[in-house]
């Protein structure tokens, strides 16, 4: 069935030539022999459940790692700079910034790893089941024992990340080859193997559209902070909280509950 030429697959009009031919009834027969073979009945519902769960799952990880990303960029005032130059730079007189346009931005790609790194989407990867009895460290691990893997302690690891785990610090990607796609081990926020996050590439996609247009548009600053503070060398994972509460200078526009103040930078969009 999977060689055969279907008429309808190329020329709609043309479709009752599959049933003369008897195909559609074989492709009939061929699913219904499929669906028996199924310990349950699968349902219209179980198919909606099953998409729910993955536009659910992709949304709720690629904001968080947007908000974490824009926080430790506002706590990090030259790191925000570096991002918006080169994001502006790269766009020229555009509206806005597309796919084609982040792959000339190796700084702002360096943003998106090492806020990963600090704080993946996912701190407890999908876990997993040993398939044997193996060994590990000097400890026996049986078969079929539930394996969890902590990315969010991988990627603090100081014996992986020898220069300040803790600190926010886009740089030390640059010129490096590591990267989240499995193929690095200290870097692992959407897992490895054959079991890697099926939607990496979606994810990534959504997180880098969302953060450039956002960084591009905007001037993005943390309202009561004094001028020596933004020019310092920005924040540690641990004295980053988004909860700090701030004052708001006038003329700026607070926008979300984290505090975070706006200017709309008009110019660029030629408003």
């Amino acid at each position: 069935m999977f060689t055969s030429f279907f008429f309808s697959d190329h020329f709609p009009v043309l479709g009752f030539i599959d049933k003369v031919t008897g195909l559609t009834g074989r492709l009939d027969k061929n699913f219904k022999e499929k669906d028996q073979s199924f310990k349950f009945q699968l349902t219209l519902d179980h198919i909606k459940a099953l998409l729910m769960n993955i536009f659910v799952g992709g949304s709720d990880t690629s904001a968080a790692t947007v908000i974490w990303s824009m926080t430790y960029l506002m706590k990090n005032p030259v790191a925000m700079g570096k991002a918006q130059k080169e994001v502006r730079l790269a766009i020229g007189n555009k509206d806005f910034v597309n796919e084609q346009d982040i792959q000339q931005l190796p700084y702002f790609k360096a943003v998106v790893k090492e806020t990963m790194r600090l704080q993946p989407p996912v701190p407890l990867l999908v876990p997993k089941e040993s398939t044997q009895k193996c060994s590990l460290g000097g400890y026996e691990i049986p078969a079929k024992t539930a394996v969890h893997i902590n990315a969010w302690a991988i990627g603090r690891d100081p014996e992986a990340w020898r220069e300040n785990p803790e600190e926010f610090k886009p740089e030390r990607f640059i010129g490096s080859s590591i990267d989240v796609k499995g193929a690095d081990f200290e870097l692992i926020p959407f897992g490895d193997g054959r079991r890697i996050c099926p939607a990496i590439h979606m994810g990534l996609a959504n997180v880098e559209l969302s953060l450039a247009n956002l960084i591009c548009a905007f001037d993005w600053e943390i309202a009561g902070w004094s001028e020596e503070r933004r020019s310092g060398h920005g924040c540690t994972a641990r004295s980053c909280d988004a909860q700090e509460e701030c004052s708001m200078p006038s003329g700026y526009k607070v926008c979300t509950k984290m505090k975070e103040i706006v200017r709309h930078s008009g110019e660029h969009l030629g408003i």
